[in-house]
């Protein structure tokens, strides 16, 4: 018996805080709902730099201006096999801290809202308490770690 493995697709992601550090997370209704950090896969133009894949997704689903990212270092990374448009995939995603103002989002302003239902700040004791499903897992303790903390020497990998 062979089992084949999925292909690779490559994604950058944004943990964003605001001036307040409060965490931006985007609802989608696909799978019973859910909320997530801002991002996507990386395309052709973005020759393989997640950090400039984080900028564009930033601007294409938030309608963020470049100018008002202050993009950090990359914190974390997940691999996980899902659908991605009907077809298995294995994304690999790295996350990169991103600061931006809360009056820089503009959804007016985004070219490609990808589905998402709306956009919120959480708090920190928000984002630890909430029964709803929330990706990347352990993001409330991965952004309390770099609150307190700072960036990691290495990036953490998350589960799920």
């Amino acid at each position: 018996m062979t089992t084949s493995t999925p292909p690779l697709r490559e994604a950058a992601r944004a943990i964003v805080l605001d001036d307040d550090d409060r965490v931006l997370l985007l609802r989608y209704d696909e799978n019973g709902g859910f909320w997530a950090t801002p991002g996507g896969s990386l395309e052709d133009a973005d020759q393989g730099d997640h950090a400039a894949a984080v900028l564009r997704e930033m601007g294409e689903e938030l309608g963020v201006l470049q100018e008002a990212i202050e993009l950090g270092d990359q914190l974390a990374e997940r691999s996980k096999e899902h659908l991605v448009g009907g077809r298995e995939v294995r994304q690999v995603e790295k996350y990169f801290l991103a600061r931006v103002p809360a009056a820089a989002i503009d959804p007016a302003r985004a070219s490609q809202p990808d589905n998402i239902r709306e956009h919120r700040w959480w708090t920190l004791a928000e984002l630890s308490a909430t029964t709803e499903t929330v990706y990347p897992i352990g993001l409330a303790g991965l952004v309390t770690g770099v609150l307190e903390h700072g960036a990691p020497v290495r990036p953490v990998v998350l589960d799920g």
